[in-house]
């Protein structure tokens, strides 16, 4: 009967009503990000999130015409999809930048597969791949907080590396422990303010779009590579409760930036690409969360999370098959007894 329905559905979804509120609501937790963006560099955020907002929307209209179908005026997916990724970005990116990979999240990473419901990667991350890719000298480069952006063309600005870029010589950010839980210190739009994350991953979970499972699994995962695993040059290989003082200090530079947090909120439970059973995603968040510390580690790339996130997409689905063998086996095990 459930089948029956999404195929007459001309843009199909898994959870149509939870789904289309999810996005309404990710686009409504945006607005204290983009507050906090505003209060550190200016309105130029604003105009940013504003572009990318009317590009998503312009897209959707454009497919709607090309696949004479009617415009779906509720579904907000490509809005959000557009919002989370200029939430990513440092508020220097340009908005050619911007709208390009606005373009692909859209139409090569949402509307190429199908269209809503259909994608197997997260768009937002396919976007930010591409963006990270072509221009990492726009994307890995940040304003300091309380620098005044111009509105239009950035020509000339003082860009500094972000945190993680010290994280990946050796060192140790010089980051006050309240500075980094307001977001003061050079990084992404909407990525350095823990404190404004954790409230919004509250009011999701009030709301029951989120679950918990994955976002815990994978921050745990990840908890528990930078402890065991400290990329501190001063920490020689040793015994995890060895040097504890030490890996605790760095593990709240690694937990708190780099977007892990955001993602954990914002981008894992995607209801498209998240796994549907709660081994799934529990396999799901622990493999995320390996996987995406390796691409911190080893990867070319600052803010491997992103490309983390697709690649363990790309599992979803097996995830939860090859899960649920087991559980039945065991099932029917216990009923033959």
């Amino acid at each position: 009967m459930q089948h029956d329905q999404h195929n007459q559905n001309p843009q199909p979804a898994l959870l149509p009503g939870q789904d289309i509120g999810l996005h309404r609501d990710i686009c409504i937790m945006m607005l204290p990000l983009l507050a906090m963006a505003v209060y550190l560099y200016g309105l130029r955020p604003a105009l940013l999130c504003l572009v990318a907002m009317v590009t998503a929307n312009l897209c959707d209209r454009m497919v709607a015409v090309v696949r004479r179908r009617p415009y779906q005026k509720g579904e907000m997916s490509s809005e959000a999809f557009a919002l989370l990724m200029a939430m990513l970005m440092p508020a220097s990116v340009s908005y050619e930048v911007l709208v390009t990979a606005v373009l692909v999240a859209v139409l090569v990473g949402k509307e190429a597969f199908g269209g809503y419901g259909s994608y197997p990667f997260h768009p937002a991350a396919v976007g930010y791949a591409v963006a990270a890719v072509s221009w990492p000298e726009q994307i890995f480069r940040y304003p300091q907080p309380f620098s005044p952006l111009p509105l239009g063309r950035i020509e000339e600005a003082a860009l500094v590396d972000s945190t993680d870029h010290t994280l990946r010589a050796g060192g140790v950010p010089a980051i006050s422990d309240l500075n980094l839980l307001l977001g003061n210190y050079a990084g992404a739009m909407g990525v350095t303010a823990a404190l404004v994350i954790a409230a919004c991953s509250l009011y999701l979970l009030a709301q029951k779009r989120i679950t918990p499972t994955a976002p815990l699994c994978f921050l745990g995962a990840a908890a528990l590579v930078a402890f065991c695993f400290p990329r501190l040059g001063s920490i020689p290989p040793s015994a995890p409760w060895q040097y504890a003082a030490e890996r605790l200090s760095l593990l709240k530079y690694e937990m708190l930036s780099g977007g892990m947090l955001y993602t954990a909120v914002f981008l894992i439970n995607e209801p498209v690409t998240l796994p549907k059973t709660v081994r799934g995603r529990a396999a799901y968040g622990l493999l995320l969360g390996v996987c995406a510390m390796m691409f911190r580690y080893y990867g070319s790339y600052e803010t491997g999370v992103c490309f983390a996130l697709l690649a363990v997409n790309a599992l979803s689905g097996w995830l939860d098959k090859a899960l649920q063998r087991p559980a039945k086996q065991k099932e029917e095990g216990g009923a033959a007894v």
